[in-house]
């Protein structure tokens, strides 16, 4: 059959919502450019003046033309060996936005997939189309489903009052004063250009929300929101880290075993708690610091661009300023600390790190015969079982900024024990600080917890376990855990787990 009937054909199957999401998901905003195969122009008019013309004309020929255009393009396309090009990128991103709709091409080179997939080094397990899927995109879909037409035309009025913000965007004249959003598909083509509109005007991304936040606290919530739904859902949904789907985020466990009793346990535990929160995990026994250099490096790579979060353990000795490595020499926790959260490939993400050691020799001790002998050391507890911020409105856009970032921004540091302290273990299990982050995180999964509620209920619950030094003393002691957050947002654990797909080496 003729490839232009095919793709005529193609485009006759998928509803006019479905056409507006594929359009939205192909044209994510946060693409990396500049590179091979980009030329640099901005891609204002592609990107926004198709969703403004279907608005206006109530016609979805521009939208139409724009994925012919994508599909030519890939039919056309050849795969160039070791160079990573723009048009990969988005060869993955309509692959993987057609996938989640359900509307993919029968024409589609799935070889030409692979080959990709082969240039970005994917494993098996990264090979999941989920994994594609830009998460950000995700909750943003899931916004717009909750609002009715009216609504999403209310953002839309309260947009144009922004004289300061439109001022001379040719897109905002073509869709006019008057809009009727009611119309199939409509809806969700007005709303995608407000948030790629704002977007390229740099006043939202990925964390930065506030800026649409406002836009929908303006709304009627009798008039705005499907059944169901209320203004305040609606806009708390945008205050967590955008984690949506399959994977939560790529988990990298380090633990030193040498000298360091059940340390094999404690990576089998962090290895089921992420395998059961749905991440792909990679491990390092006896990290030494040209290991760590090596992963960072791994981690600059494009491929991990895809991850919504960064989760790390690391598990070693250690006292209130380094950590020990395998090979005997130490590094500086600061150090670990600060030089993982700058990767590029992870900005704007969660970044989690589990440090896992010893911060000196002090001891809470507990004297006195009734806590003689009573302490988890002996392994007693392994493990079981609608206008909002009316007070910023006064803080003007011109002194806002949201496209320079703090390395540090959106990375949370969680501490087994408190500086110039120690770390228990227990004889066989390792340590008992793991094991009950394991527990809990594990316990809270189908509960919509978010990490920082475990963490103080994690905090609550070690203090309370008696542990007992093991030395010829046998001093008796608690524990106290904390954490250090830069969070910009809220990091929910997926309500359920994300079953990994069967996925090989083609995509199916």
């Amino acid at each position: 059959m003729d490839e232009v009937i095919q793709v005529t054909q193609w485009l006759s199957s998928i509803t006019p919502r479905k056409k507006a999401k594929l359009f939205f998901f192909t044209t994510h905003a946060d693409a990396p450019s500049p590179m091979v195969g980009s030329n640099d122009v901005d891609t204002h008019e592609e990107t926004q003046l198709p969703l403004a013309t279907t608005v206006a004309l109530h016609n979805f020929k521009n939208i139409d033309e724009f994925l012919k255009k994508k599909v030519n393009t890939f039919s056309c396309y050849h795969v160039i060996e070791n160079e990573i090009t723009k048009t990969d990128y988005e060869y993955l991103r309509f692959y993987s936005a057609c996938k989640y709709l359900d509307v993919v091409p029968p024409f589609l080179d799935l070889e030409k997939i692979s080959a990709i997939q082969n240039k970005f080094e994917m494993t098996d397990e990264e090979r999941d189309y989920r994994l594609l899927l830009d998460s950000a995109d995700l909750v943003l879909e899931k916004v717009c489903d909750s609002m009715k037409p009216a609504g999403v035309s209310q953002m839309r009025t309260a947009l144009r009052k922004d004289r300061n913000l439109i001022r001379g965007v040719k897109t905002i004249d073509i869709i006019g004063f008057f809009v009727d959003p009611n119309p199939t598909g409509i809806k969700e083509c007005l709303f995608f250009f407000i948030v790629r509109f704002l977007q390229k005007a740099d006043k939202i991304n990925r964390v930065n929300t506030n800026r649409l936040e406002r836009l929908i606290a303006q709304c009627d919530e009798s008039s705005s929101c499907e059944e169901g739904k209320t203004i305040d859902f609606i806009i708390d949904s945008l205050r967590f880290y955008p984690t949506e789907l399959y994977p939560f985020g790529f988990c990298l466990i380090m633990c030193v075993i040498e000298g360091r009793d059940g340390a094999m346990q404690e990576i089998e535990k962090t290895m089921e708690i992420s395998r059961h929160l749905g991440m792909i995990t990679h491990t390092e026994k006896n990290p030494t610091k040209e290991t760590i250099e090596l992963v960072k490096k791994e981690l600059m790579k494009p491929k991990y661009q895809f991850y919504s979060s960064f989760p790390c353990w690391f598990m070693s000795h250690g006292d209130s300023n380094s950590m020990v490595l395998a090979d005997g020499e130490t590094i500086e926790r600061e150090w670990f600390l600060t030089s993982f959260p700058d990767i590029s490939t992870f900005q704007l993400k969660p970044k989690v790190f589990f440090m896992v050691s010893c911060r000196g020799a002090n001891k809470f001790s507990l004297k006195g015969d009734e806590f003689e002998g009573q302490s988890a050391t002996c392994d007693y507890y392994d493990i079981g079982s609608a206008l909002i911020r009316n007070r910023m409105l006064d803080i003007t856009d011109s002194v806002r900024d949201i496209s320079y970032v703090q390395p540090m921004m959106d990375t949370l540091v969680a501490y087994s024990t408190i500086l110039d302290h120690l770390s228990g273990r227990a004889n066989t299990h390792g340590s008992i600080y793991v094991g009950r982050a394991c527990v809990l995180m594990s316990e809270n999964i189908s509960r919509g917890r978010s990490l920082t509620e475990i963490l103080e209920h994690l905090s609550q619950d070690l203090h309370e376990i008696l542990q007992e030094t093991m030395d010829e003393d046998r001093i008796v002691y608690k524990q106290a855990c904390h954490y250090d957050s830069f969070f910009r947002k809220t990091l929910k654990l997926p309500y359920t787990r994300h079953p990994k797909e069967d996925v090989h080496s083609a995509p199916q």
